[in-house]
């Protein structure tokens, strides 16, 4: 089922998502729905807080050729769609700086630095504690989506100056989406 994505402005966006227990066939299924919209809305990753829910849960599919070559087959093993219960970044490597857009900030899109290569622990939704490396587009949608679950926006990463040159739209989204900032 293909929910409504939530917006800049609504104060879900700010809220830190909980962490799951048991991985039920609701948690599943959510994490479905989460797939569905995500893919319904052309987007390459989804976290709970954008469609409305405080789970800490988060899904990502990176489609072939979006990456460098040598980043591509380091994910290769990977598989996609991603889903990823309690996500925790515990190790980063390098910077890099890209565009990055967001589906709840529909129309913005700025250059964040983030790390070339992550590695993430999780669960996955068969309850099993899972570890990744991820480089490239990948690192940088895990990361993404693991800020969306801690409360964290992409816009706040990124410079002043950037920020200043969305602030009309971002404050006209903030308004229509319940004004919190």
């Amino acid at each position: 089922m293909v929910l409504p994505v939530v917006k800049y402005g609504d104060k879900v966006l700010r809220e830190k998502a909980k962490d799951v227990g048991v991985i039920t066939d609701e948690l599943r299924q959510l994490a479905q729905d989460m797939i569905d919209t995500m893919h319904k809305s052309k987007g390459v990753g989804l976290a709970a807080e954008q469609v409305g829910r405080l789970e800490k849960v988060c899904v990502i599919d990176i489609p072939k050729g979006c990456d460098e070559v040598d980043d591509e087959l380091f994910n290769a093993p990977i598989p996609m769609p991603l889903v990823m219960f309690n996500p925790v970044v515990v190790a980063r490597e390098g910077s890099c700086r890209e565009k990055e857009g967001c589906l709840s900030f529909p129309g913005i899109g700025g250059s964040i630095t983030r790390a070339t290569q992550v590695t993430c622990q999780y669960v996955d939704a068969d309850g099993r504690a899972q570890m990744i490396t991820a480089r490239g587009y990948l690192a940088r949608a895990i990361q993404h989506e693991t800020d969306h679950l801690n409360g964290v926006l992409y816009v706040d990463h990124m410079t002043a100056i950037e920020r200043l040159s969305f602030s009309g739209k971002l404050k006209k989204l903030a308004k229509a989406n319940g004004g919190v900032r």
